[in-house]
């Protein structure tokens, strides 16, 4: 049945076809994955993710993903990250989708809240957990356990904290949705707190909200349904998961598709399939393609939408996922950091038609 559903999927697809999820029209497979910047301050967009972003829409990218944006103060991963738990935070990100709506991209957005591997330093400073007095904060979790072992345990949610959280990806995103963003994506992995609910690594909760896969979706489950109930019905809702923790006694894949199977009735319109960074002493083997199974396996048993990620650098290689019916969309990350302009470019490359701005069409390559 898996290689019967990829089959059909193959008719007419590739990297430069449409596709319509809900009221949503992408003009192409191609998106700007959700890269952090660590460039905000109090949490506010600015003239960088503006540039940043508008940039790789100019590129010709379908959809661009605002950075992983926390619905607390609490839930950033730096001090550094940019914020959505206020209305402040409105009027900037609304400049920098209007942006990207102008030049015809679809403009989304990541909601997310750090958990216990939030209160850090900026990479590029080292990336280690920030004490309370240097400007660092407690952190939150499933359990105790902390994301390193030398790090200060995490403070285990009680369900009223967990209310206060879903109550926070509800108002972050009614924000989002006066911000003018058109897609909505729930963080649920790289060991970020809703993916840390999940695993049994980091989940030893005996409560409903642990033990049992049942009980460990539940929190995931409940936001997602909390954002369903809100986003208009044109509106889709992604969620990013880690389908594998590479570690032994964690989440994997199976537990992957069961979870894809119980957010597929409630309304989330795509998996975006990554992997890893839940514990980290991981091993995860690296490689252009190796994430795009969990794509393919998630895809091929629900039926639901999928996103592949993880070292998709090359047109003819991003292409060949879509043509396959392995995915739906092709999320690229550090390639769109190296080349903003990567969409026109693969369109050249394939031999594919592509919407240069107006602006720029007398630098447009020849046809034929």
């Amino acid at each position: 049945m898996r290689n019967e559903k990829a089959t059909l999927g193959r008719v007419n697809r590739h990297l430069f076809s449409p596709l319509t999820i809900r009221g949503v029209a992408l003009q192409n497979r191609i998106v700007v994955s959700p890269m952090c910047q660590y460039s905000s301050v109090d949490g506010l967009a600015d003239d960088w993710h503006l540039v940043h972003l508008g940039s790789r829409a100019v590129g010709g990218a379908g959809l661009i993903f605002v950075e992983a944006t926390s619905v607390t103060a609490q839930g950033r991963i730096t001090p550094s990250d940019m914020g959505i738990w206020n209305d402040e935070h409105i009027e900037p990100l609304k400049r920098i989708a209007s942006f990207i709506d102008r030049v015809g991209a679809v403009a989304g957005i990541q909601l997310a809240h750090a958990g216990r591997k939030a209160s850090c330093a900026v990479p590029w400073e080292g990336g280690r957990r920030l004490k309370i007095g240097e400007g660092g904060w407690p952190v939150i979790g499933p359990s105790p356990i902390p994301f390193r072992e030398d790090d200060p345990e995490s403070i285990p949610l009680d369900e009223v904290g967990i209310g206060e959280v879903i109550e926070a990806f509800v108002e972050a995103a009614e924000r989002a949705i006066k911000a003018g963003f058109r897609v909505i994506e729930i963080h649920s992995a790289h060991g970020y707190l809703l993916h840390s609910f999940l695993s049994p690594l980091s989940n030893q909760r005996t409560d409903r909200y642990g033990g049992s896969l049942e009980n460990r979706m539940r929190l995931l489950l409940e936001v997602a349904t909390a954002l369903r109930k809100l986003l208009p019905p044109e509106m889709p809702l992604f969620t990013r998961i880690s389908a594998t923790d590479w570690a032994d006694g964690g989440w994997d894949l199976d537990q992957s598709i069961a979870l894809a199977r119980a957010l597929k009735p409630i309304g989330v319109d795509l998996i975006d399939a990554s992997s890893g960074a839940l514990v980290p002493w991981a091993k995860i083997p690296v490689a252009p393609n190796f994430q795009l199974p969990f794509a393919a396996a998630i895809r091929g048993d629900t039926g639901i939408l999928t996103a592949a990620v993880g070292m998709i650098t090359e047109p003819r290689q991003a292409d060949a996922i879509i043509r396959s019916g392995e995915a739906d969309l092709v999320f690229l990350a550090r390639q769109m950091l190296r080349e903003p302009y990567w969409a026109l470019n693969a369109a050249h490359a394939l031999g594919q038609a592509a919407a240069w701005p107006v602006q720029y069409q007398r630098a447009a390559p020849a046809k034929g």
